[in-house]
């Protein structure tokens, strides 16, 4: 038994993938199929081998560097001038008419 299926159960798939590609095809198929099962391995064991060298390396101090013009860095307050989207929540300038990341109308009348 594979997969919990008998053989007749593998005889008629079978069947049916040679009906729908044709004998022709079967060949490119089957070469597709072992590289794609390779390449899966290959990535499985190098992610093996990283969590491995994670595992050794976490006794080791890490330096963390903070980049003084982070676009992704917290509103301060003195960025906090301007006006949020309704629909997306986006912080967008004073006097923006569109949501610069959504494009929805800004203002009171929403």
């Amino acid at each position: 038994m594979f997969l919990g299926m008998g053989p007749l159960e593998l005889v008629i798939i079978v069947v049916i993938v040679l009906i729908i590609f044709g004998p022709k095809n079967l060949p490119k198929i089957g070469s597709a199929l072992g590289k794609t099962v390779k390449n899966v391995r290959e990535g499985m064991e190098e992610g093996k081998e990283e969590i491995g060298e994670k595992s050794e390396s976490s006794d080791e101090p890490v330096e963390v560097v903070q980049d003084e013009d982070d676009a992704d860095a917290p509103v301060t307050p003195a960025d906090a001038d301007g006006q949020y989207c309704p629909k997306c929540g986006a912080h967008n300038a004073t006097g923006a008419s569109f949501c610069a990341k959504c494009g929805a109308k800004l203002g009171s009348d929403n």
